[in-house]
């Protein structure tokens, strides 16, 4: 099994007739997901996601993948495919039109519809390409077949490339729900066909590689939302990703059932199921849908609310309401269901509303106390099935942090495939095709691009580092007023703190210090400011560590008296 070595070289050219693979996002995380296919001179792109930032990112807003590498070569990028309408696959498009506007973008129907209403915001009228499952079409050189596959948004695509270099056959996210709610299952049969042609390189889902079994069916949450619409004795409030069509369909089917109205709240929900309803992807049954004005004049236990905000995130309506800084107020009696997932390193913020909610006196229902959320990807057992049915010569692990790409290629072994042709690689490893064998052949750069407002690549490593020291040091300014003639102070320095613990006599002690540099500066006959700028921050930070135990940000500023 090859491995990302960090000692890779940068990636030679492209041999004659080779199909070259590169994850600019997606392995080794769980976001921004983005491959690069390569061959014959042109360039297919496949998904262009965004990654949520964690705590150790403030004021970060996304993270896009690198596009470094192909930046002087956007002319030869013959399309973009998109494989379904999450964000972690769609939200990086925008960004990348930016630099070359007329990309034709290629998805299904509904991927879309989700895709031009956010690039409306960003102004921006893309060309694009609608295929469904079944479709066979060419851009450039690559030869795309469209497959359809079910996962926990509607119209999912799995897609298989051929080139001259083998048949390559990317899953996108999915699962192998028996009994989908709109009946349109992963097509094990096509996967079946293209096992017969052959596949050379199978590119696989790797969320779940390490749960065994298989992903429970979404038709089996069914009882526990019914029993919480029939037994809830005041308002339902319903949290969900804003582009779980099938969960939400499933919660407004039980509402109107139990005699309850609906209504969204929330901006990308109101937009979204706006959307798939427009298209018939939701079915709302005459009159359970109405806007909150009406909602507001109905009893109680006539009420549902379907809003966003089920990972903890602060600005959406759920972790408003539980801050008390929402309109709707919760109160003794509401129902809160919380029908999405826990995503890894969301837990603690999570909980906090949970906590939150259950303070006012809700009842809290989620995953962790009833069966009211199933994942959107394929287990172990599933994972497994796909090898054997494809039987695939080379495999290469995608859409995961480092241990699921490596639980799944374990999987692949284990159904035979041989370990020297499955490929373990991370985010801008190059991994090329030639003859019939794929192998890791260096690297291109693939560090994280940092939205930050309006600003793209501005934030860096460094900024935010800095940002974290002003979160959990403070920051201190010191002005030194310095003689020209003697280098020395002309008077006392004067300190000002912000988010550092001091009084009148906190700095008394770092005086001497400032003093001590400036005499040593001198002798050495250094007067320029800016290096005595350098001097006086080294130490002041030595001397506020030693003192303290503290490491604040210190801004160093020096006036010529």
């Amino acid at each position: 099994m090859s491995h990302p070595h960090p000692e890779l070289k940068p990636a030679p050219k492209l041999p004659e007739g080779g199909l070259r693979v590169v994850a600019l996002g997606g392995l080794g995380e769980i976001g921004r997901n983005m491959t690069v296919f390569e061959y014959g001179g042109k360039l297919l792109i496949v998904d262009c996601g965004v990654l949520f930032p964690e705590e150790h990112q403030p004021g970060v807003d996304v993270i896009l993948p690198d596009f470094t590498s192909i930046r002087d070569r956007l002319d030869d990028v013959v399309a973009v495919v998109l494989t379904h309408g999450h964000e972690d696959h769609i939200g990086g498009v925008p960004y990348l039109l930016r630099e070359r506007a007329d990309i034709p973008v290629v998805g299904s129907k509904l991927t879309l519809a989700f895709l031009e209403a956010k690039l409306k915001e960003h102004g921006i009228k893309p060309r694009t390409a609608r295929v469904r499952e079944g479709d066979r079409r060419g851009f450039g050189p690559f030869d795309c077949e469209f497959v359809a596959v079910n996962h926990s948004i509607p119209d999912s695509l799995a897609v298989a490339i051929r080139t001259g270099a083998g048949l390559v056959l990317h899953t996108g996210d999915f699962k192998m729900d028996q009994f989908p709610l709109d009946g349109r299952i992963t097509d094990l049969r096509a996967f079946a066909r293209l096992g017969e042609e052959g596949v050379d390189l199978f590119l696989t889902d790797s969320t779940n590689a390490e749960v065994p079994g298989f992903t429970t069916a979404e038709a089996d949450l069914n009882p526990a939302i019914e029993q919480v619409m029939r037994t809830a004795p005041r308002r339902v409030i319903v949290s969900s990703f804003a582009s779980h069509v099938h969960r939400i369909q499933q919660v407004l089917d039980a509402a109107h059932a139990y005699g309850r109205k609906v209504a969204f709240v929330g901006r990308s929900m109101v937009r979204n199921m706006g959307i798939a309803r427009e298209l018939g992807y939701l079915k709302v049954p005459s009159g359970l849908v109405v806007g909150m004005k009406e909602l507001e004049k109905l009893p109680d236990h006539k009420v549902t609310l379907v809003c966003t905000g089920s990972q903890g995130e602060p600005m959406a309506a759920l972790s408003r309401m539980a801050n008390r800084d929402h309109m709707i107020r919760i109160g003794k009696g509401d129902t809160v269901l919380m029908a999405s997932s826990l995503i890894p390193g969301n837990e603690t913020a999570i909980y906090r509303v949970i906590n939150g909610l259950t303070r006012w006196g809700a009842n809290v229902v989620h995953k962790g106390n009833a069966k009211v959320h199933v994942s959107g990807h394929a287990s172990a057992g599933e994972l497994v099935y796909c090898y054997n049915i494809v039987k695939p010569r080379n495999v290469m692990p995608v859409h995961g942090e480092f241990k699921h790409l490596r639980a799944n290629a374990d999987l692949a072994i284990r159904t035979g495939v041989d370990p020297d042709r499955v490929v373990v690689a991370e985010d801008g490893v190059v991994v090329d095709l030639v003859d019939g064998r794929a192998s890791i052949a260096g690297k291109v750069p693939a560090g994280n691009v940092y939205v930050d407002g309006m600003e793209v690549g501005g934030a860096t490593e460094a900024s935010l580092k800095d940002r974290l020291t002003l979160a959990s040091e403070g920051v201190v300014t010191v002005v030194a007023i310095v003689d020209a003639d003697t280098g020395a102070l002309a008077e006392p320095p004067d300190f000002l703190a912000r988010g550092f613990v001091h009084d009148e006599d906190t700095f008394a002690s770092a005086v001497p210090v400032i003093e001590k540099t400036l005499a040593s500066a001198a002798e050495e006959g250094v007067g320029d400011a800016q290096q005595l700028e350098q001097l006086i921050a080294r130490s002041v930070a030595s001397w506020a560590f030693r003192t303290y135990r503290r490491k604040p940000l210190v801004i160093p500023v020096v006036i010529d008296a």
